[in-house]
């Protein structure tokens, strides 16, 4: 497991190793280069990306093909973010996308759409805050302003998007 852990690139002494070797543990050799191919195939990575990606989470090896395909197909198709800005940010991939990816980013496109947030801001450093820090600097600013904000976005967590908060 040591020796697999290190054949993905995540060094011995690094404080993702153990996180490694949990993801290689009890996984073939074959599975586990089945699931890097999914990932060049899926996210159209070369091998460096899936390197780099690994090294900070390699985690995502124990991610099904099923939640992977439908993460990147949201960052990619409807985010807008591409494949190399995933890569080197590998914990969008770990994120719920009903609970958190796809409802933060209709909560900050209305934000964005309604003259609300006065910077942009990246949409990595939106769904890395917790949930606490994340409503005191999206929603609780705009209680007045948009007294349904706040319910809109826990519905858009259950996955039910208000059309509020849809655009077309």
């Amino acid at each position: 497991m040591v020796s697999c852990a290190e054949s993905i690139g995540v060094p011995r002494g690094s404080r993702m190793f153990m996180y490694a070797v949990r993801a290689v543990a009890f996984q073939s050799e074959e599975k586990i280069a089945a699931k890097v191919d999914y990932l060049k195939t899926t996210l159209r990575w070369s091998d460096d990306e899936v390197g780099i990606a690994l090294t900070k989470s390699p985690g995502l090896l124990r991610h099904s093909n099923e939640r992977l395909r439908r993460t990147s197909e949201f960052l990619i198709f409807e985010v807008g973010l591409e494949p190399a800005y995933i890569a080197h940010r590998p914990a969008l991939l770990t994120y719920s996308l009903e609970g958190r990816l796809r409802a933060r980013y209709y909560l900050v496109k209305f934000l964005k759409a309604n003259g609300f947030l006065e910077r942009d801001v990246s949409y990595f450093s939106i769904v890395q805050k917790s949930e606490k820090v994340f409503m005191e600097k999206f929603i609780c600013p705009h209680k007045e302003a948009a007294p349904h904000l706040a319910d809109d976005y826990v519905n858009a967590c259950r996955g039910q998007v208000p059309t509020r908060l849809r655009f077309a």
